[in-house]
């Protein structure tokens, strides 16, 4: 059987796999590239041939343009294709819409990339799937024990509270605009809150995307042509970005709320100027990042994007072989 080790290499491009000639995730234009999900910093415009999940093929469309994407070919979640004798399967990874796992498999041995992941159930998006292998390459954006995640609908009362405390504010909600934002607004409809939310600008097409794959976010209004000062008391969705410029001083006295994984550092939310912190994340937290690492019962693990040296020396303990891989242009998108 081939090393594993070997099946994968690190460029400047980003990780590369010689047999199969071609990239997961790069950050510069490529000839082939394998697609994780539709974040800015896993997904870029620009290269030659693109392989992804359909979602995640349409989010490219949407965000980049179709002549900016190059030749999509899509696979469905557990299809595989080959690419010169290496074999390539995406499954979910449970972090948005379309994102999924990289699964190789070259002369016996078994790779697989997580891409961005969480394990916790999220209504917008397939599950995470544990995938056993040879080598295992983990994100590690809260990789330090102090990151364990509260429960989501612990977290959505604490909105639907203010909501009720203050009924003559409006609460801006940031959220990023693909995934967090359709996941907080499927929470907040599970949680029985159905009047209308209203959507910035520049939530509005993703938005109809995830609407188009069959997820029902409720009453959903743009906020084109609608009066600021008519909406004390509802929620208007934007992007983080929008909490503190110039369209949100209209709203008056707003509260002014941010569902992120960051949230759990006090001092993020208070330089944000948020009023109300959600902790919402869609990565992995400490807990889901070592159960995983056991779970996939991997021989070497490396570990990427973000606070690699707890999670490496975590592994380490458990007597698996692990070592930090510091890929470029990785950044907070979807956190």
């Amino acid at each position: 059987m081939m090393d594993a080790r070997k099946v994968l290499q690190l460029r400047p491009e980003g990780l590369y796999c010689p047999a199969g000639d071609f990239f997961i995730d790069p950050h510069r234009p490529v000839d082939r590239a394998v697609v994780t999900h539709g974040h800015a910093d896993h997904a870029r415009p620009g290269n030659a041939r693109v392989l992804t999940t359909a979602p995640t093929g349409r989010i490219m469309e949407s965000r980049f343009g179709a002549d900016r994407i190059g030749s999509l070919q899509t696979a469905d979640y557990g299809e595989t294709v080959s690419l010169s004798g290496v074999s390539i399967t995406l499954i979910p990874a449970g972090h948005v819409l379309g994102s999924a796992q990289v699964v190789i498999e070259q002369q016996g041995a078994r790779v697989v990339v997580s891409g961005d992941y969480k394990r916790r159930r999220d209504p917008t998006c397939a599950r995470f799937e544990v995938a056993p292998c040879d080598l295992y390459i983990t994100e590690a954006t809260f990789g330090l024990p102090v990151f364990r995640h509260p429960p989501d609908r612990l977290e959505v009362a604490k909105l639907i509270k203010s909501l009720s405390l203050f009924p003559d504010r409006t609460h801006l909600l940031g959220a990023y605009a693909l995934g967090k934002a359709q996941r907080v607004l499927m929470l907040l409809r599970e949680s029985g809150y159905d009047r209308p939310i209203y959507l910035h600008g520049a939530m509005v097409a993703l938005c109809a995307l995830y609407r188009g794959h069959g997820l029902d976010l409720g009453d959903l209004r743009s906020m084109e042509g609608v009066k600021k000062q008519d909406l004390k008391g509802e929620v208007v969705l934007c992007p983080p970005s929008a909490l503190n410029d110039r369209w949100s001083r209209g709203f008056g006295n707003a509260v002014r709320v941010f569902a992120s994984g960051w949230m759990m550092v006090r001092q993020r939310a208070k330089q944000s100027g948020v009023e109300l912190p959600l902790v919402l994340s869609d990565h992995a937290d400490w807990d889901e990042l070592t159960a995983t690492v056991t779970d996939v019962e991997a021989e070497t693990i490396w570990v990427t994007h973000g606070r690699e040296e707890a999670l490496v020396h975590y592994i380490r303990t458990k007597g698996i072989e692990a070592e930090a891989l510091s890929v470029a242009g990785r950044e907070e998108e979807g956190s």
